[in-house]
């Protein structure tokens, strides 16, 4: 499916397996830093893990401070709050452990450490140049592998909007840890929606318009350590053979879906979360079997692909056989983790799915979603999944 010429390129260093955030000492001191910005999700600022970092830090004579007021969907605010502790103390390195929200807080606190101004500076593609403070991240969800994409989202509240900050070099953090200790305590719906947004990430960026072999290699692969571990991850977080597949899955496609782009399921679910105040990975659930559904006649083989990666008997089946079997198992994932059928039982309204679909067409996406879309098309596709 590649168009032009394109790249694949990850400068993180990933190092995964049960405990490995003991190496944090040793790692802080590869980059000698002995003042740490220590940013962490609200929910797991007393887990023991954490507990043991504070620890950790504190007999190896680190000086830190611990920021911890992050919301879902983390505003601009809680960047500037984080900045200002970060530069009172005058912080060589950001260690980040939480979700996506987590995790893009301290990206964001990096780069303007070291590039100055505000985090509004830099929405969009490839807007600094001077090289963020060093992170570290351990994310404790597998869903938006913010720890190795190259980018982070930020909400500006004053004018409504989610603001993409994109830099494939830069903006991924310098070590990710992917310990499944991390994911034991949590909630099922939380582990379900993180889950398909991985998956989804996955999903879109294989049969995206901009992919390439090496991505490829990555996202299919993706696709089937998360379709095939989703389900146990959700039902035991302590399963820790599942939450470690899932994590290693969440960050191969986040390696991938910077530099490939996405398509209709990001979206249509970025306007939905931003309006019904719906968390991402919901959003994604709940359009991904219409989208899939949509989009399955543009790249059937890939389709078929998918089917097979997530365990889809298709010896006998035709390609367009092989083709729906894809969207008939992504919408029984979606089934299996309880994700609502419908957008209206989240609060969607039928008067908004025009401005709804205004603001997809004028979002872009068509230069990566595999099927040409109009604005009569999504709003067929909002309608179909209301």
């Amino acid at each position: 499916m590649l168009l032009s010429t394109s790249s694949y390129y990850c400068p993180t260093k990933t190092i995964l397996g049960n405990g490995c955030y003991r190496q944090i000492p040793e790692l802080l001191a590869d980059f000698s830093a002995s003042k740490v910005l220590l940013v962490v999700d609200p929910a797991l600022a007393e887990t023991g893990y954490v507990k043991d970092i504070r620890e950790m830090l504190t007999q190896r004579c680190v000086t830190f401070e611990t920021f911890t007021d992050i919301e879902p969907d983390p505003g601009a605010h809680s960047v500037a709050d984080a900045l200002e502790i970060s530069g009172k103390l005058e912080a060589e390195l950001v260690l980040a452990i939480g979700g996506g929200s987590t995790i893009d807080v301290a990206k964001a606190v990096a780069i303007v450490s070291t590039n100055g101004g505000r985090i509004h500076d830099y929405e969009g593609i490839e807007k600094f140049s001077i090289d963020p403070l060093p992170l570290i991240a351990m994310p404790t969800t597998a869903g938006t592998g913010s720890e190795v994409s190259g980018s982070c989202v930020i909400t500006d509240k004053e004018r409504g909007t989610k603001m993409s900050i994109r830099h494939p070099r830069l903006n991924p953090a310098r070590v990710a840890l992917l310990d499944p200790q991390a994911l034991q305590s949590l909630p099922p719906h939380v582990a379900s929606h993180s889950g398909l947004d991985a998956f989804v990430h996955a999903f879109e960026s294989y049969i995206s318009r901009n992919s390439n072999p090496f991505s490829d290699a990555v996202t299919l692969h993706a696709i089937r350590m998360i379709s095939h571990n989703l389900r146990q991850h959700v039902a035991n977080p302590a399963n820790t053979e599942a939450a470690l597949e899932m994590l290693c899955g969440s960050a191969l496609a986040g390696m991938a879906f910077g530099q490939t782009g996405l398509g209709n399921v990001h979206c249509m679910a970025r306007f939905i979360g931003a309006r019904y105040h719906i968390s991402h990975g919901l959003s994604n659930a709940l359009c991904l079997p219409v989208v899939a559904q949509f989009n399955m006649i543009s790249s059937p083989e890939r389709y078929r692909d998918v089917a097979q990666a997530m365990g889809c008997n298709i010896e006998n089946l035709s390609l367009m056989e092989a083709a729906n079997a894809a969207v008939a198992a992504i919408t029984e994932l979606c089934h299996d983790l309880g994700i609502p059928s419908h957008l209206s039982e989240i609060g969607v309204k039928e008067e908004d799915i025009p401005e709804l679909a205004k603001l997809c067409i004028g979002a872009g996406y068509n230069k990566w979603n595999p099927r040409l879309t109009s604005e009569k098309d999504f709003v067929a596709l909002f309608k179909e999944a209301l």
